[in-house]
């Protein structure tokens, strides 16, 4: 799900490169007769950009599509529930 929203914000002129995009994953399982099963997993991807509010809406606008388009997402959905979020933060600057 990371290299098609990487993509999607490429696409659209949104440097997702070089660590300024990563995420985390969060996976819920319960137990169903004995055997743990997934059942949710929910995705944070974090951007950091050099002037978030100017990204923002496309940021936003790309992630609510994305996942349609992402082969991980298709293939996985009908097992287990899939979310995901953004945060969009200020990019670090680099020290001298």
């Amino acid at each position: 799900m990371l290299g098609t929203f990487a993509g999607a914000l490429d696409a659209r002129k949104i440097n997702a490169k070089e660590g300024r995009l990563s995420c985390e994953v969060r996976g819920e399982v319960e137990d169903d007769g004995g055997v743990l099963v997934i059942r949710r997993v929910h995705v944070t991807h974090t951007l950091r950009a050099e002037d978030p509010d100017a990204v923002r809406d496309t940021v936003e606008r790309v992630h609510g599509v994305y996942a349609q388009n992402c082969p991980v997402y298709r293939s996985l959905k009908p097992a287990f529930e899939i979310t995901s979020s953004v945060e969009i933060g200020r990019e670090r600057s680099a020290s001298v």
